[in-house]
């Protein structure tokens, strides 16, 4: 058996998320509370309460998600290698891929913790008065989504932009971008025959060239920090692959901010690579669901409750 982990991204995050861990693991507990203090001197807020209690328009603000999720994750990530249970290859979904690092043991707790709060601060920041959008492409093919764009930006001298931001899966692209953008991007979808295109709730034009000054504020944050070498596969959202030899992490991490996330193609190269079975790190189960339109032959199990990861460790450990 060869093992992938991959993490939730931003969007997943429900109040209530990691309550019954926190009740019933103190390696569980132990990490959302330690992980509070880490991230004291960027945002000051108590994860525990934030996450069980929201409210949910909090929990949803870039700068609290982030490093919620990211504490969700590292304490199941610790729990499963108690059991016994480690990756060959770590990927994560945007936000995500700083969860994969640590279990990849590129970054340790704290470091991962006080990254994540910077980085949440700055897509903010980034975001702050602009007229942005994101909407999911239900049915249209790479090349007709990437052409509905690159038209869209072109009538608007490149003043306004639209850009493919997450390959999801086989017939599901997120396009992101200034709202005018996106909608003339989204028209020209439909006008392609495209049935289904549906706004998301976020706060930032993410994985798009507007998310530059976050990327350029994340570069400087990089300097400061050792990148140990992946103790795990990694898988890239940038690329769809692992790390070329030439390429740093740090410079990886700064262009995944501003840039498309090719999960479907990391997924494929996961399976490619030997891996036939993947647990998603939550909160959330909707990456299982990509997993499986992208590659149906793997064993897919997800991670949003104890019941989940009970029932996961038993039948891996």
């Amino acid at each position: 058996m060869k093992i992938g982990f991959v993490y939730a991204g931003q969007g997943s995050q429900n109040v209530g998320m990691g309550q019954d861990f926190y009740e019933k693991y103190d390696t569980y507990r132990d990490t959302i509370d330690g992980a509070s203090q880490a991230v004291k001197t960027v945002t000051d807020v108590d994860l525990a309460d934030l996450s069980f209690n929201g409210p949910i328009e909090k929990l949803s603000q870039t700068r609290y998600t982030q490093p919620a999720m990211v504490a969700f994750a590292i304490g199941v990530s610790k729990l499963l290698k108690e059991k016994g249970i480690s990756p060959d290859y770590c990927l994560g979904l945007s936000l995500g891929e700083y969860s994969a690092l640590y279990s990849a043991e590129v970054l340790d707790e704290e470091t991962i913790m006080n990254l994540i709060a910077k980085r949440g601060k700055y897509m903010e920041e980034a975001s702050a008065g602009l007229d942005v959008k994101m909407a999911a492409v239900l049915g249209g093919d790479r090349q007709t989504v990437e052409e509905a764009c690159k038209t869209s930006t072109e009538r608007f001298s490149g003043e306004k932009i639209a850009a493919p931001a997450n390959y999801n899966c086989p017939g599901q692209i997120v396009i992101s971008g200034d709202s005018p953008a996106v909608d003339l991007a989204s028209a020209y979808l439909k006008e392609a025959g495209v049935k289904r295109i549906i706004p998301l709730n976020v706060s930032g034009p993410f994985h798009t060239s507007l998310m530059k000054p976050a990327g350029d504020a994340l570069a400087r944050e990089f300097e400061k920090v050792e990148f140990k070498e992946e103790k795990a596969r990694v898988v890239y959202n940038c690329t769809g692959k692992e790390r070329e030899k030439d390429q740093s992490i740090a410079e990886l991490l700064e262009k995944q901010v501003q840039s498309s996330v090719y999960l479907e193609d990391s997924i494929r190269y996961m399976a490619e690579a030997g891996v036939d079975t993947i647990v998603e790190i939550g909160p959330g189960k909707a990456i299982s669901k990509f997993i499986k339109k992208t590659v149906p032959e793997i064993n897919v199990y997800s991670i949003d409750t104890v019941e989940d990861f009970e029932r996961t460790v038993e039948e891996l450990a």
